[in-house]
């Protein structure tokens, strides 16, 4: 793999960490968002009315927004897996050695500590 190719990479799976840490931040909004409806459940009045209606649909959406970003996430998760494999068949004193190298760095990382 070029240095070009690993920046690439590199930048990829930063997209995919901040893609996933903002999946979470939604899930976590859509929960919190539901359980305020179910609290305000009780409360009267036109305008608290109109408010949860809107929430509701706002709710619905980011529901479908969500499901949507996870069957991306997943699918990419995928062909990222499959290029992985089909580099180490290809590739196996390569994925050996770098395996080994990220095994050696580790292990002086916990020695540190």
């Amino acid at each position: 793999m070029t240095t070009t190719e690993t920046a690439i990479a590199s930048r990829a799976d930063v997209s995919e960490i901040s893609k996933e840490r903002l999946m979470q931040d939604l899930r976590a909004l859509v929960a919190d968002a539901e359980e305020l409806l179910k609290v305000t459940a009780n409360v009267q009045g036109q305008h608290v009315a109109a408010i949860r209606v809107k929430a509701e649909e706002s709710l619905s959406a980011a529901k479908a927004r969500l499901a949507t970003a996870q069957a991306s996430i997943v699918a990419k998760t995928r062909v990222a897996a499959k290029a992985s494999d089909d580099y180490v068949r290809a590739n196996p004193w390569n994925a050996i050695g770098i395996a080994a190298a990220a095994g050696a760095i580790i292990g002086v990382l916990i020695a540190r500590r």
